[in-house]
């Protein structure tokens, strides 16, 4: 599943260029166009008292993203890709998964804004275009805040895609992911390929001890680390043992992953955002970028 085409959408807020840019590396792996979304709030142009829909507003929001855009472009189009503009009215949500639909985007981009430490680095609408989006969603997050042990740290992520760390359970999702994976090859210096073994179900079970679940866990990493190995891209596996979240996070920070690319898996899309998920709290908890495929 090549990358050839990539929604955008921003708001404009502070870093959203910098977040572009980690980008441009995917023209190696096959990237052609970036398709640059700014959705104008109905609140920002509605109805007000006596005066009707503000059409003269709009036009001024839309110039101003036009403007902006532009500036945008020169860039793309000095890396030698084609870009786009597409600028809606409405709900974010709706009209983002529109807009990548209408275009046929590979990807759905979105980034973060800047929050306190004590919040999470995606809300809710983040959250949404994930469960519902038919294709990946990378949550860029190019600068981030963070606690570790009562220690603060600030992160800078570029070159996002160098070291992946790609999260496995075997489910459709995940294995999905792995050829997302495969695609990203030309840029990746190397992969890292981690799944977490829940000790304490084992035990319950007593279906499987747990030195044989770990050989055949090992050989199944292996197995993806081999396909990964033959598209030219360098690959080492991983194990944890415990609460899911806080392995994928201790080993993504141990290992110097570059980002964390994980299957949107579970009962339903929609089930995920109303109660969570694995790559849902993955993507609220870690301080790198988190690539989510359906």
């Amino acid at each position: 599943m090549p990358v050839e085409r990539i929604l955008f959408p921003t708001k404009f807020r502070e870093l959203s260029f910098n977040s572009l840019e980690q980008l441009f590396v995917l023209k190696q792996a096959g990237l052609k166009e970036i398709i640059l979304c700014h959705v104008i709030s109905r609140e920002s142009v509605g109805f007000v008292p006596f005066g009707g829909y503000m059409k003269d507003e709009e036009e001024r929001l839309r110039e101003e993203a036009t403007v902006r855009f532009e500036d945008w472009r020169t860039s793309i189009a000095e890396k030698g890709m084609d870009s786009k503009i597409v600028i809606r009215v409405g709900e974010p949500v709706p009209q983002i998964l529109h807009a990548a639909e209408d275009e046929k985007a590979d990807m759905i981009v979105v980034g973060k804004k800047k929050k306190a430490l004590e919040l999470p680095f995606a809300g809710s609408n983040t959250l949404e275009i994930a469960s519902r989006s038919s294709v990946p969603v990378l949550v860029s997050k190019y600068m981030v805040h963070y606690e570790i042990e009562g220690e603060q740290h600030e992160r800078v992520n570029e070159r996002i895609f160098e070291r992946p760390m790609l999260v496995t359970d075997w489910s459709e999702p995940s294995l999905r992911a792995v050829d997302f994976l495969k695609s990203l090859h030309p840029v990746i210096e190397e992969a890292l390929v981690f799944h977490d073994i829940d000790v304490e179900k084992v035990h319950k079970k007593h279906t499987q001890d747990l030195a044989g679940l770990k050989k055949v866990t090992i050989e199944k990493l292996g197995a993806v680390c081999d396909e990964l190995k033959g598209e030219g891209a360098a690959c080492e596996t991983h194990l944890g043992a415990g609460d899911v979240l806080s392995e994928i996070l201790r080993v993504s920070r141990d290992r110097q992953a570059s980002m964390i690319i994980v299957g949107t898996t579970g009962k339903g899309r929609l089930s995920e955002f109303i109660h969570g998920s694995v790559s849902h709290e993955v993507v609220k908890a870690s301080e790198l970028p988190c690539l989510l495929v359906p």
